[in-house]
């Protein structure tokens, strides 16, 4: 006989002087209900973007954000699973300088062992000097404590700096890129840790196709002496309504110290419903 012990969704607004987008979540006891919601979840925070704009371009004065917690434990015939979520997102913006910094945390145990524990952590900085020039810094960090792929990170850290360009930013169609140098720190399962110099180039496309349907495609590398990583997320977008979107998105991480050819690449396809708040 199964029983939920328990499931717990909460999403609570930190700061809302300025408009951001956070997806709500639902608790189900079906667990076939629990698992497409954990996937459609997934999905979206693959594909996730504020697509009103570029660096600071478009933004609002102010600052956002928001903290969500979302838990589960079970138990069946004696055996009990559980998991934690933890995410974080605030941003502010001056007219001229923007910070924004996003956080993530899971957790989960099946029978006493740990099945996941991992903390992601992005900050961006960017700094106007004009509606196509602007200058950036950011930071991520990846944290995988049960990875045991050789090959895979234990622990990857990228600091990076550099210029970025609008090349089109019109209602339709706004492109910008951006790249610099940085440094990277990473543990390799089974492999030499990482200590060495680094670059980062980035591209942010998005083309309106009518009122009310949109696509994006983000592109993200990083380069170093031990290893390339690229994610490339494409998403085709249409809103339902003004707090409803339906989004096809198709996920691809790419890593060559363990894919032979972009063959070998990780995919992930999916559709899902968001749902937006202010």
């Amino acid at each position: 006989m199964k029983t939920n012990t328990f499931v717990l969704a909460a999403v609570a607004a930190l700061i809302s002087t300025g408009a951001y987008a956070q997806t709500s979540a639902f608790a189900n006891e079906d667990r076939a209900a629990d698992s497409v919601e954990d996937l459609e979840e997934q999905i979206e925070d693959d594909a996730e973007r504020d697509v009103a704009r570029f660096g600071n371009e478009g933004r609002e004065v102010g600052s956002y954000g928001s903290l969500s917690l979302r838990g589960t434990a079970s138990s069946n015939d004696g055996d009990t699973s559980s998991d934690l979520g933890v995410g974080l997102r605030y941003g502010t913006f001056d007219g001229v300088n923007g910070i924004d910094v996003t956080a993530s945390f899971l957790y989960g145990k099946d029978d006493g062992e740990e099945t996941e524990n991992q903390l992601l952590v992005g900050a961006d900085y960017r700094r106007d000097f004009g509606p196509r020039f602007f200058a950036y810094g950011k930071a991520d960090l990846a944290f995988d404590n049960l990875s045991e792929t050789p090959g895979e990170y234990s622990q990857d850290i990228f600091l990076g700096a550099g210029v970025g360009y609008r090349i089109l930013n019109t209602a339709q169609t706004q492109w910008s890129v951006q790249g610099g140098p940085g440094y990277r720190f990473a543990e390799v399962v089974d492999g030499p840790d990482v200590d060495e110099a680094a670059a980062s180039l980035s591209s942010n496309y998005y083309q309106s196709l009518s009122e009310t349907a949109y696509i994006t495609n983000d592109t993200d590398v990083i380069y170093s002496d031990f290893a390339t990583t690229v994610k490339n997320d494409l998403a085709v977008n249409l809103a339902v309504t003004d707090a409803m979107t339906l989004r096809t998105s198709l996920t691809t991480n790419y890593n060559d110290q363990t894919d032979n050819s972009f063959d070998d690449a990780e995919n992930l396809f999916g559709v899902a419903v968001v749902y937006n708040f202010n």
